[in-house]
């Protein structure tokens, strides 16, 4: 017997719709490439972004056409999210950040019918044009000069429509979004987000055990809006009628901290490294947050010492997160249970340094040799399969991909390893490929980074295997130091004893000035291997 309830589809339109209905005053504020503030309501919002379908219409875009972005975090940006996708077509959000053979690679495969560049991007167009499908046509989020072929300016194609528009009722399964991975290993694979599965991770990001996002809370996702759809947040933000502060091109400690104070930001989201200098410039200038009480940090693991430093010096409480690209992103949250509560600090931040429980909607199980499920006791590791409406069921028109890494029942493998323990906290031990073994054990290199980033010299850390002649593989340390510090290679090796049995030990440090990054803000392992693979400790 099937039950009685409305068959409505769950479409993106329809959180825009939503906010400029029931939130129509509450505010989208955004900092623009050239500093500027803009500022306007969600019933504004909703407005423009039916002007812009219909411009779309008429530049010829139509269901399932890819249009893409080349932008920051701004209004124009957020309007392309739901405009795109409400129209039926594809809202591929490209990563600039990402090597020119990549970005080449991915606006081919995708076949974008149309770009919409930002000013800050137009070099970066103009240089790789002769190499993108001939075809394709470009929108400027604002003016400027341009050798490329416009189909127009942002702002006039909105103003020359009359807003007089209908959402369509879409199919809840037909594409929404498109997102690449960064490519560490390969060519970039394509994530094909639906709008069902955009607006079931946005119940999920937006949930008690997550971000607990509400139409009280002001959030900002310090997070690029080029990187998974920035976490999912302006679908999350329009849901809940939050006020939403989109920060631009500018994400340094202090121009942060000054816009978060401007606009009352209570929740914001971003990668550590952006918390590492936001810290910094907390401590260095002795300020205090009047509004942030929270921050959500994911992309890679949270050093321990910078939770401590904002939950217990600047009273701000850090959600460790984990996901990727191919679960829309969010897999998890570090939010402690009922019977957590009242702990005492180390057992607490201990909670907070785990990558989290899984948020509803997202199964997790972890696999030891053939493939043999391992029990959720916090010791039994192996490779970390997901699955859930959120995840991708394969890679877009990569097969290939897809068979390597999807099962046929749904289960996809992340190349993660992994633990989880009884209360369903993840506890990362490694990515696959970055495991060190030496002499038949594993070495994690998340936890010797982690432990080494305790450190009051270290900013950043990475550890990788470096091959022996008798252990197959030891680890090497690679640290950046803090301003005004000089890490010490047996001072670090001393402070690491004191928390992993010798065997775990790094058998040498190096110091150099900056590690490198991929497109996505985590720590580049593959040039590293490049440059210090051949490593050989002079006590060897």
């Amino acid at each position: 017997m099937r039950g009685m309830m409305s068959e409505q589809p769950l479409l993106i339109s329809m959180l825009i719709r939503h906010a400029a209905r029931f939130h129509s005053d509450t505010e989208i504020v955004a900092r623009l490439v050239d500093g500027s503030v803009h500022r306007y309501t969600y019933a504004a919002a909703e407005q423009r972004c039916r002007r812009l379908a219909q411009a779309l219409i008429r530049l010829g875009v139509e269901p399932g056409d890819r249009v893409a972005t080349l932008a920051w975090n701004t209004h124009r940006h957020l309007e392309l999210y739901y405009a795109v996708s409400g129209v039926g077509a594809v809202c591929h959000t490209i990563n600039p950040r990402l090597f020119d053979d990549q970005i080449v690679y991915i606006i081919n495969h995708a076949r974008d019918r149309l770009v919409f560049v930002e000013s800050s991007f137009i070099p970066l167009v103009e240089r790789l044009r002769p190499l993108l499908p001939p075809d394709t046509r470009y929108v400027l989020l604002e003016p400027a000069e341009t050798s490329l072929p416009l189909a127009g300016l942002h702002d006039a194609l909105i103003d020359a429509e009359d807003g007089d528009y209908v959402w369509p009722d879409l199919d809840e399964r037909f594409a929404a979004a498109l997102c690449y991975t960064s490519g560490t290993t390969g060519r970039p694979k394509g994530a094909l987000y639906s709008h069902r599965s955009t607006v079931l991770h946005a119940f999920g990001l937006a949930s008690p055990d997550a971000t607990s996002m509400s139409a009280r809370d002001v959030v900002c996702p310090v997070v690029p809006m080029f990187h998974a759809c920035a976490w999912g947040v302006p679908y999350a933000a329009a849901m809940n009628g939050t006020k939403l502060v989109l920060p631009g091109p500018r994400l340094d400690g202090a121009s942060l901290y000054e816009l978060f104070e401007a606009e009352g930001v209570t929740l914001a989201l971003g990668v550590p490294t952006i918390w590492l200098g936001f810290e910094a410039h907390l401590t260095a200038n002795k300020l205090t947050c009047s509004s942030l009480n929270r921050i959500l940090s994911g992309g890679s693991a949270v050093p321990l010492s910078l939770i401590d430093a904002f939950e217990n010096r600047h009273k701000i409480s850090v959600i460790q997160g984990w996901g990727m690209t191919e679960m829309s992103p969010l897999g998890t949250a570090a939010v402690p249970k009922a019977h957590q509560l009242g702990l005492d600090n180390a057992a607490t931040l201990a909670i907070k340094a785990k990558a989290g429980r899984p948020v509803f909607g997202v199964e997790m199980k972890i696999v030891g040799e053939g493939g043999v499920e391992q029990p959720h006791d916090g010791e039994s590791v192996g490779e970390l399969l997901v699955r859930g409406p959120f995840i991708i069921s394969g890679y877009f028109e990569d097969p290939e991909a897809t068979e390597a890494a999807v099962e046929a029942d749904g289960w996809f493998h992340t190349g993660d390893v992994a633990a989880i323990d009884r209360d369903g906290f993840l506890h990362l031990t490694d990515r696959r490929k970055d495991i060190i073994k030496s002499g038949g054990e594993w070495i994690s290199s998340i936890e010797l980074e982690t432990a080494a980033m305790a450190h009051e010299d270290v900013a950043e850390a990475a550890a990788i295997a470096i091959p022996h002649p008798k252990w197959a593989e030891r680890p090497l340390l690679i640290v950046t130091p803090r301003p005004g510090r000089a890490p010490q290679r047996d001072a670090l090796i001393a402070f690491l004893s004191e928390r992993f049995p010798r065997w775990m030990l790094p058998d040498d440090v190096l110091v150099i000035e900056e590690l490198p990054h991929t497109a996505t803000g985590k720590i580049m392992k593959t040039r590293l291997r490049e440059l210090y693979g051949a490593h050989r400790p002079a006590a060897w």
